[in-house]
């Protein structure tokens, strides 16, 4: 099969999307079916276009414009010569906006079957964007399959396309890369004291705020230590300044990006892994965690009310309520014996239910009914 998949963000670019997508069309490619990748290079001129094999995927990467108008028609040019050069089979959109919209365009516009992606943060926040809204409907309406990574995003997509084909395809997580092993010497650094973290790129919509009251609460009543494993967006830095400046005492460590196989070790070290999303899809660190065992406490948002029985797999409390938190943490760093088992039969739910071959297999089978399509 020949697939043209298209995606704004793709590594070495942080996130989840860039990194599913990467998941995704490496998967592919191992499985025998050629990818062209078509991303955002925003290190490139704009208009400039590179193609480049990474792990088998060809990976076509435009520069954008200073406006988006010109960056989508430029995107959408390509993806078209790209689909009639490789004589692709169909397009896959990552993300509603613009990914999405421009895959079901360019499908459309070439008489080829279409799929597009959502994530999570394109329906719980930019469908509320004046820019990119008319973009995700349009292309809902377009799309011949749409899926979605949870149940919650599978109603949403309902409200707006209650005719569109939508089906549940949730991340998957290699477990022989994420399991159990020796841990980073975090707590040699620190010394002694719980160690907490947060994995990924820490943010509002992740909960930081959260995150760092409830963090001053638990240090308040105990000696513990925070690991921020993946950075804070940019955007987002001031409120970790400005919360330092203010408990110049606690005990907050960033740790930068990251590289996949740098990661299990990071998980395998945390007392607890924190994950206190506002909103979110299904996060991968989530998948991470469990598959290393590890016992995490979130909130029951988007995938994550999908994946965590409280109390069997995971824990959970209310979005945004960092006494309850803070109250959770303590009560499981006196409870090693249920965070322990916990964290067991998480990983076994991770390997049950969320592997990357189910993932690559759900999309495989979406993929060969669209081909078969008259």
């Amino acid at each position: 099969m020949n697939l043209c998949l298209l995606s704004e963000t793709y590594p070495p670019e942080v996130g989840g999307v860039a990194r599913s997508a990467q998941r995704l069309a490496q998967g592919l490619v191992e499985a025998g079916h050629t990818v062209h990748l078509c991303t955002l290079g925003r290190d490139l001129p704009p208009g400039q276009v590179t193609t480049r094999e990474e792990a088998g995927v060809l990976v076509h990467r435009l520069g954008p414009h200073r406006h988006w108008r010109d960056t989508l028609t430029d995107w959408f040019e390509l993806a078209v010569r790209l689909g009639r050069e490789s004589e692709s089979d169909l397009y896959h959109g990552h993300f509603l906006a613009y990914a999405g919209f421009l895959a079901a365009f360019a499908a459309h516009y070439l008489g080829r079957p279409a799929l597009i992606s959502a994530r999570g943060n394109d329906m719980d926040r930019l469908l509320f964007d004046p820019a990119r809204g008319p973009y995700m409907l349009e292309a809902l309406r377009l799309a011949d399959v749409v899926a979605v990574v949870s149940h919650d995003l599978a109603r949403k997509v309902r409200v707006f396309a209650p005719q569109a084909a939508v089906h549940h395809v949730p991340n998957g997580v290699d477990g022989e890369r994420f399991r159990p092993g020796p841990p980073a010497p975090l707590r040699e650094e620190v010394g002694p004291g719980a160690l907490l973290g947060f994995v990924g790129e820490a943010r509002l919509k992740k909960g930081l705020v959260v995150l760092l009251s409830a963090f001053a609460r638990v240090a308040a009543r105990r000696p513990a230590h925070l690991f921020l494993v993946g950075g804070v967006r940019e955007k987002d830095r001031p409120v970790l300044d400005l919360f330092r400046r203010r408990h110049p005492h606690l005990s907050i460590h960033v740790v930068p990006y990251l590289e996949q196989d740098q990661l299990p070790a990071y998980y395998n070290a945390l007392d607890l892994v924190l994950l206190p999303s506002l909103r979110d899809g299904l996060p991968n660190a989530l998948l991470e965690a469990m598959a290393c065992g590890r016992p995490v406490v979130a909130t029951p948002v988007g995938g994550i009310a999908d994946v965590i029985e409280e109390g069997v797999t995971g824990f959970l409390v209310p979005p945004g309520d960092d006494e309850a938190l803070a109250q959770r943490i303590l009560a499981l760093l006196d409870a090693p014996e249920q965070r322990a088992a916990v964290g067991e039969a998480a990983r076994r739910q991770v390997l049950r239910r969320y592997t990357t071959r189910r993932e690559l297999e759900s999309y495989l089978r979406l993929y060969e009914e669209l081909v078969a399509r008259p």
